[in-house]
């Protein structure tokens, strides 16, 4: 797959939480950098806090390993959670209005399966 755009965030997951996938069920994932509480630590993808480059649009995908997500909403507190602390909640709704501050929505499809080694990308 060509990648048109440019990575204004990238990051891999270094921990996959007990409960992580249980969180299929609704279309979501939770990321959170490794400084996560212990008692949302189980709950989380982990990974590498990192800055992002630009900010987050719906013009944008994002990218986990090979699949490819138009992002469709961006909450509030997206940008800055994602920056400071890695956590953000990504909806595979398809949502067009952010309705919690702190998730990502993006197109509905299938549901990705990361690993300990999976990349994140945001591509604008």
């Amino acid at each position: 797959m060509s990648q048109t755009g440019q990575a204004i965030f990238e990051t891999q997951v270094v921990e996959v939480g007990q409960e992580a996938q249980d969180f299929s069920a609704i279309d979501m994932l939770i990321l959170f950098g490794q400084e996560a509480p212990d008692a949302l630590r189980s709950s989380c993808y982990i990974i590498n806090v990192k800055p992002v480059a630009a900010p987050i649009t719906t013009a944008m995908q994002l990218k986990i390993d090979d699949q490819v997500f138009q992002i469709t909403a961006v909450g509030d507190e997206v940008q800055r959670n994602l920056t400071n602390l890695g956590h953000i909640a990504v909806s595979f709704t398809g949502k067009t209005t952010a309705e919690l501050p702190g998730t990502l929505y993006v197109a509905a499809g299938n549901y990705p399966s990361m690993t300990v080694g999976s990349t994140i990308q945001i591509i604008a």
